[in-house]
C-alpha cells in the first residue's frame, strides 16, 4: 500500500511512544545524528528553529539531514564542519488500513476512529524547538546557512535560521 501523504501526519496529536507495550513497533530510520568533524571546537553556531507546532516524519528529518550534510561537506570539507540533528522521533503513527475498490464506502463506514497498526515515527516539535545545528569556521558562514536554508525546504513547518554562537566574529556577514 502506498505511504499516505505528510499533512495527514502534520497536526499534534496525543503522543504515542510507549514502544515496550506497542508490537510492531518500527524503528527509526534516521541514520546518523552526529556527522562532521565531532571532536573539533568551531567558533560560529547555526541553528534551524521551528516556528509552529508540528509532528514532523522521520523520513523528512532523514531527508533534511540528507541534503544539509551533503551540501556542507562538499562546499566546506569534511573536517571543517559539525552537523547535529537536535530531535528524536519518538511519536509511533498509527495508520488503519483502508478498503479501497468497488463497495468499499459501505465497509469502510463503522470504522471512522479505528486505532490503526505502527507505520512510522515522528518527532513532536513546538514553536522554538531547535531543529538541527550546523558548527563551522566563520569563512564557511554562508555555506552552513545556505545548508540549513535547503533543510528547512524538507520541513513541513515554517522555520528561521538563528547564529547562535560567533555573532561578533561574523561582523558584515549576518
Amino acid at each position: 500500500m502506498a505511504r499516505k501523504p505528510a499533512r495527514m501526519w502534520r497536526r499534534l496529536e496525543r503522543p504515542y511512544t510507549r514502544t515496550e507495550y506497542i508490537d510492531g513497533a518500527p524503528g527509526t530510520r534516521v541514520r546518523m545524528f552526529d556527522m562532521g568533524n565531532k571532536s573539533a571546537d568551531f567558533p560560529v553556531m547555526v541553528t534551524l528553529v521551528a516556528k509552529e507546532a508540528v509532528q514532523i516524519r522521520e523520513n523528512a528529518l532523514e531527508a533534511a539531514r540528507v541534503v544539509a550534510n551533503k551540501y556542507v561537506s562538499r562546499r566546506a570539507g569534511a573536517s571543517n564542519y559539525k552537523l547535529k540533528l537536535r530531535i528524536f522521533p519518538h511519536h509511533i503513527l498509527r495508520e488503519h488500513k483502508m478498503a479501497v475498490g468497488a463497495g468499499a464506502d459501505r465497509i469502510s463506514q463503522g470504522m471512522r476512529a479505528a486505532f490503526g497498526k505502527p507505520v512510522g515515527r515522528a518527532a513532536r516539535v513546538k514553536p522554538g524547538t531547535k531543529i538541527m545545528s550546523v558548527w563551522v569556521k566563520p569563512e564557511h558562514f554562508e555555506i552552513a546557512k545556505e545548508a540549513l536554508r535547503r533543510a528547512a525546504m524538507k520541513m513541513p513547518t515554517p522555520t528561521k535560521i538563528v547564529v547562535e554562537k560567533g555573532h561578533e566574529l561574523l561582523k558584515g556577514k549576518i
